[in-house]
């Protein structure tokens, strides 16, 4: 159908931070499918894993006990501040099992009606409840009525704040560093005293971190940076390294709403999905992976801050690890488009911002090489824009 607008590429097959068109055409790649390929493409740790899970089992069922699914979850609990995990397909079927966790939470405590505060220019998906839960009016354009129980503040704002303690809603849903939205993060006194305010008033605090967990901002988890502990955290993207999983993890006392019956998935939690996020998160979670993920964005925020003085049409850099957005004057579309021709895959993010977003397995020389493409790229952009 017709829901995409797709670029003038055909790929066949991808190695590390390398795709190949169907000419047999190499392309840098700086998406990683959209934040999921963190590893890169077909990892071969993970792939050797899902070879002998192939030979096993494929699929069962949530009718009983699924062992692969039972060691990502304790891996899960262990690398975070969560007990418990509930396993779907993706990130919009992850936030959507929050916003029913919050609700299931929000009747037992016997609140009048769940509320759920969000952020304006927010991501969380494109179910109905997680269209309802984004802060974007062309997001939700054509699908009214909208679910009801979302309230949308401005981000990083502090009247929001005295906003949410006049509201007392069940919980606080956002990103710590809005993807979709602009590659915006939040700031850090903000977050600290938003935790606050959902601590004192018993109001739940929600972290959507599909885009940016998983090792993607420099450590496992973006809260892990901020300083707080959420009560639901949700995943997807970055755990599977390209197969379709989401996760959404929770703590005891709020996984408690959830009774046999309530929720639920057929493929979630499948064998090989499991399988592919097991190994995924054993490479990423270990210290010494983390560390590199820290040495070669801080090598490639440098890179970046050297162009902006050679670039007057680059506005801001913006964003964490390797997550990042390049605010400019003009079409982000534009810059896309000039870096597929020079056999580079960028990203817009809104309008003005092209997103940033390599594999995390990318070396220092394969930096260079980014940054030798991109300046051509940037160079055509302003001659052709800017004269």
């Amino acid at each position: 159908m017709n829901t995409y607008s797709r670029l003038p590429l055909s790929i066949q097959k991808g190695k590390g931070t390398t795709v190949w068109s169907d000419r047999n055409e190499a392309y840098l790649d700086f998406t990683s499918g959209i934040a999921t390929c963190n590893l890169g493409h077909c990892p071969p740790q993970v792939q050797k894993a899902l070879e002998k899970q192939l030979s096993n089992l494929w699929h069962t069922s949530n009718l009983y006990h699924v062992p692969k699914q039972q060691e990502l979850a304790r891996l899960l609990v262990e690398k975070s501040c969560f007990q418990q995990v509930f396993f779907c397909n993706s990130g919009a079927e992850a936030n959507e099992a929050a916003i029913k966790l919050v609700r299931a939470y929000a009747n037992n405590n016997r609140k009048k009606q769940a509320s759920i505060v969000t952020f304006q220019q927010s991501f969380h998906g494109r179910t109905l409840a997680t269209v309802a839960a984004t802060g974007q009016e062309k997001i939700k354009s054509g699908f009214d009525p909208m679910p009801e129980g979302f309230i949308h503040l401005p981000y990083n704002d502090y009247h929001s704040l005295q906003t949410i303690r006049e509201l007392d809603p069940t919980a606080v849903m956002l990103e710590l560093l809005q993807g979709e939205g602009g590659v915006v993060p939040a700031d850090p006194d903000w977050v600290k005293e938003l935790s606050t305010i959902c601590k004192e008033n018993g109001i739940l605090l929600v972290v959507d971190e599909v885009q940016t967990g998983m090792g993607r901002t420099g450590s496992l988890f973006l809260y892990e940076q901020y300083n707080v502990e959420p009560d639901i955290m949700t995943l997807a993207k970055g755990l599977g390294s390209g197969f379709p999983i989401g996760a959404m993890l929770a703590k005891e006392e709020v996984a408690a709403a959830f009774k046999p019956g309530m929720h639920g998935s057929t493929f979630g939690g499948n064998p090989l999905a499991c399988t592919a996020g097991f190994e995924t998160l054993k490479i990423v979670s270990e210290e010494s992976f983390l560390k590199n993920v820290a040495t070669q964005s801080e090598f490639l925020h440098t890179q970046l801050e050297n162009l902006l003085a050679d670039f007057f049409f680059i506005k801001e850099k913006r964003g964490k690890g390797m997550l990042i957005g390049l605010e400019i004057n003009g079409d982000a579309i534009d810059i896309v488009k000039i870096a597929l021709e020079e056999k580079l895959l960028l990203l817009p993010a809104g309008p003005n911002v092209v997103r940033l977003l390599p594999p995390l397995t990318i070396s220092q020389k394969e930096v260079i090489t980014f940054v030798q493409k991109f300046i051509k790229v940037l160079q055509q952009y302003g001659e052709a824009e800017h004269g």
